[in-house]
């Protein structure tokens, strides 16, 4: 009986570290997305920090992306930037991928 409850717990300790990480990748990620929209939008550096931050917050609105996505569409065609959803999307996914290499040491 020991032995399935000391598993037990290691799964759940395992999952519950997983799922952190997976929190502080998309956390980093929309850190990362939002200082690049705030590039995109020539915002001084106090902005572009408090923009990040918001980009960050906006993903609590909804699971998913799709809350992030409108945010930085509709801020940078608001901000005269010429962009559209698949560059965001692009966007988005790169930083992703540099987020997961940054917090999980992969090269």
């Amino acid at each position: 009986m020991t032995d399935f409850t000391d598993r037990e717990r290691g799964e759940e300790a395992h999952f519950a570290h997983a799922e952190e990480m997976e929190f502080r990748i998309h956390a980093r990620r929309n850190r990362l997305l939002g200082a690049w929209a705030a590039t995109r939008m020539a915002l001084s550096p106090a902005e572009s920090e408090a923009y990040a931050k918001s980009v960050v917050q906006a993903d609590f609105e909804e699971s998913g992306d799709e809350d992030v996505v409108r945010k930085l569409l509709g801020d940078l065609i608001s901000a005269g930037v010429d962009a559209d959803e698949a560059e965001v999307r692009a966007a988005l996914k790169a930083r992703e991928i540099e987020a997961r290499r940054a917090l999980l040491g992969a090269a």
